[in-house]
């Protein structure tokens, strides 16, 4: 079967571009446009965060308030990885990317967000140092990840779970190296961990993929997890907050 694109007429909105892109086959021109719009988003998003230092990535809900114990467990372990010398980096929003943006703010640290263009409005969280919106959540996806030394996950949805297992498989066939993965709140995740080793017995991964991920309930053991498995396995130190980051 052979199909054939119609082309595009009209401005069309963000969202709606999107949509069209990932739809199936359009004209040569518009798709050489659409991967000129894609380059030129990945070269800012290299340009801000080359400078940023050692990050991790903590990932979870945005709908959690300040009031909730997720919030403020994720506003600890902001301010725990900062006083280990990392820049705490998350997608940039409510929840619990600003309580980990918070924490590093509480701590003196650096704090940075990769914010993403929804047909809702996603808007950043006022605890960060920098902070960059992308239109792609590929290319805001490679950006959480290239810099990051490590990542926490606390409890979330499906797009925290998509940020999750983008990094496990990276590591897991070796596209990236050997970065901890800590998930927090080990009751939430218990369902995850029934999962995996359901997949052990079937097959699909192997027993060692369960030591890629640390699941714990104590932030002690995270914060020691880290430090042996990206700071002291990478050889990291901690770079001076400069005075403002650089800017496109």
């Amino acid at each position: 079967m052979t199909t054939e694109a119609t082309p595009l007429t009209g401005t069309l909105s963000e969202h709606r571009e999107e949509r069209v892109f990932l739809k199936g086959p359009q004209p040569r021109s518009w798709e050489l446009w659409m991967l000129g719009r894609i380059v030129r988003e990945f070269l800012r998003g290299f340009r801000v965060l080359h400078f940023v230092g050692p990050c991790v990535t903590v990932f979870g809900s945005a709908r959690f308030t300040e009031d909730h114990p997720y919030y403020r467990l994720a506003r600890q372990i902001g301010a725990r990885l900062s006083k280990i010398g990392f820049t705490v980096m998350t997608g940039g929003g409510p929840g619990i990317m600003e309580a980990a943006n918070r924490g590093a703010k509480d701590a003196g640290g650096r704090s940075i967000g990769c914010n993403i263009e929804l047909p809702f409005e996603q808007r950043p969280n006022p605890f960060l140092d920098e902070v960059l919106t992308f239109r792609y959540f590929f290319v805001r996806k490679v950006m959480l990840v290239k810099y990051s030394y490590g990542f926490v996950v606390m409890p979330g949805g499906v797009g925290t779970m998509d940020e999750l297992f983008e990094a496990v498989t990276l590591i897991q066939t070796r596209k990236i190296q050997n970065f901890p993965v800590v998930l927090m709140c080990r009751e939430y995740w218990r369902p995850l961990e029934g999962l995996l080793k359901r997949m052990v017995r079937a097959g699909t991964i192997d027993a060692a993929d369960l030591n890629l991920l640390l699941m714990t309930d104590s932030v002690d053991d995270a914060m020691a997890h880290i430090q042996k498995h990206a700071v002291q396995q990478f050889g990291l130190r901690a770079v001076p907050k400069p005075s403002r980051i650089l800017r496109e």
